[in-house]
C-alpha cells in the first residue's frame, strides 16, 4: 500500500498579519539604514560630506579610524570603558547571585520586606538620581579631604563601576530571583544530606543550573555599562579618566572649527562595534535566558503588598499629574500647555488603569 501524504494546511494570512509584517519590516528599515550609513560614513574623506549624503565612497579611507584612535585619545577611553565594564560586572555577579539566591530559597522575617524594596529599585530611573549621587560623592570628598588632604570618590573607575553595580541590582536580581524559583528543591535536598552546607549547595549546585539566566544577566548589564554616557560624564572630570562614550565629545573638541565629519563617524563605529558583535553573536542566548528567567514564578508578594505598593505609586502619579496641571495653568504659552496636557495624560492613564483592573 502506498504511503499517503498529508499535506499541512496552511493558515490564510489575515490583515492583521500583514499589517504587522509592514511593520516589523518598516521597524527593519529604520534600524539597519541608520547603522549601515554610520559604516560607510566612517570610511568617506571630509570633502565627500558636502555633498548628497547617500553617495557611497570614492575609496575606503580608514585615515578616519587612525587619526579617531590618536587624535582623540579613543585607545585609553575605550581601555576604561574596558575596566569599569570589567570590575561593574565582578561586583554586580558577586552580589547579586547570593541576595537572588537567598530571597527566592529562604524564608525569613524580613524576606518580603527586602523583595519589594528591590522591586520598588526597578521603578527608579537612573538619569534623576546622578546629580544626589554624585553631591554624596562630592560631599565625602571634602570630607576626605579635610582628614587626610586627598581625594577617593570622584575620579575614581572603582567608585564609577560600584554605582554601575548598584543601578542594575534591582533587575539583575528580580531577574535571578525568577529563575532559582523555577529550581526544583530536591536537588539541595540531596545535597543536604550528603553533608553539603549551604554555600556549598549554592556554588556547586544552584548556580551552574542557573547559568542561562547568569549569561542573560552578564549581557544585559554589558550593554548598559558600556554605553552609559550620564554618570560617566558627571562622576568622571579627569580627561585621562573619561570612557568611550564620553571621549566622543573629544573629537569634536580636538577638531574645533574644522569639523572632521569622517573621524567622527569612525569614533562612533568604534564605539558601537563591540556591541553589535557581542549582541549578534549571542542574540539568541539572550532571549532564551529572559524567557528561562525572570517570566517564571515571580509572585514574591502576597496580594495585600502588591495593593500597597501599587496604590503608593498611583498616589505618587496621581500628585504629580495634578502639580503638573495647577504649574500649566500658571504658566502662559506652549510650555504650559505642554505642562497641562502631561498631568491630563497622567489622570487619563490612571483612569484607563483602574477601569481595565476593576471592570
Amino acid at each position: 500500500m502506498g504511503k499517503t501524504k498529508v499535506k499541512e494546511s496552511k493558515k490564510p494570512l489575515t490583515l492583521s498579519k500583514v499589517v504587522v509584517y509592514i511593520l516589523l519590516i518598516l521597524l527593519a528599515i529604520t534600524i539597519i539604514i541608520p547603522v549601515g550609513w554610520v559604516f560607510v560614513a566612517s570610511v568617506k574623506q571630509n570633502s565627500e560630506f558636502y555633498g548628497s549624503p547617500w553617495v557611497l565612497p570614492e575609496k575606503i579611507y580608514f585615515q578616519n579610524f587612525i587619526d579617531a584612535w590618536e587624535k582623540a585619545s579613543m585607545g585609553t577611553y575605550m581601555l576604561n570603558s574596558v575596566i569599569v565594564t570589567a570590575l561593574a560586572l565582578l561586583l554586580l555577579i558577586v552580589i547579586s547571585l547570593p541576595a537572588a539566591y537567598v530571597l527566592s530559597r529562604f524564608k525569613f522575617k524580613t524576606s518580603k520586606f527586602w523583595n519589594v524594596l528591590f522591586m520598588a529599585g526597578l521603578f527608579i530611573n537612573v538619569s534623576y538620581i546622578v546629580v544626589p549621587i554624585f553631591l554624596m560623592l562630592n560631599n565625602w570628598d571634602k570630607t576626605l579631604r579635610q582628614l587626610t588632604g586627598g581625594t577617593f570618590f570622584l575620579n575614581n573607575l572603582f567608585v564609577l563601576a560600584l554605582v554601575y553595580a548598584s543601578t542594575a541590582l534591582p533587575f539583575t536580581i528580580y531577574l535571578l530571583s525568577g529563575y532559582f524559583r523555577s529550581l526544583a528543591k530536591d536537588f539541595e535536598e540531596a545535597a543536604y544530606v550528603d553533608g553539603a552546607s549551604y554555600f556549598t549547595t549554592m556554588v556547586k549546585i544552584i548556580f551552574p543550573m542557573a547559568k542561562p539566566s547568569i549569561v542573560t544577566v552578564i549581557l544585559f548589564s554589558f550593554l548598559s555599562f558600556w554605553n552609559e554616557y550620564i554618570i560617566s560624564m558627571t562622576l568622571l572630570t579627569k580627561p585621562e579618566l573619561k570612557t568611550l562614550p564620553v571621549g566622543l565629545m573629544n573629537l569634536m573638541a580636538a577638531q574645533k572649527s574644522a569639523v572632521q565629519y569622517g573621524q567622527m563617524y569612525a569614533g562612533l563605529v568604534i564605539v558601537m562595534l563591540p556591541t553589535l558583535i557581542l549582541y549578534i553573536c549571542v542574540q539568541k542566548k539572550l532571549t532564551q535566558g529572559m524567557t528561562l528567567g525572570g517570566l517564571k514564578e515571580v509572585d514574591i508578594m502576597d496580594e495585600r503588598t502588591k495593593q500597597v505598593l501599587v496604590g503608593i505609586i498611583v498616589a505618587v502619579i496621581f500628585i504629580a499629574s495634578v502639580a503638573l496641571i495647577i504649574i500649566g495653568q500658571k504658566n502662559i504659552g506652549p510650555q504650559g500647555l505642554l505642562t497641562m496636557l502631561a498631568g491630563l495624560a497622567g489622570l487619563i492613564g490612571l483612569l484607563a488603569f483602574y477601569n481595565h483592573k476593576y471592570k
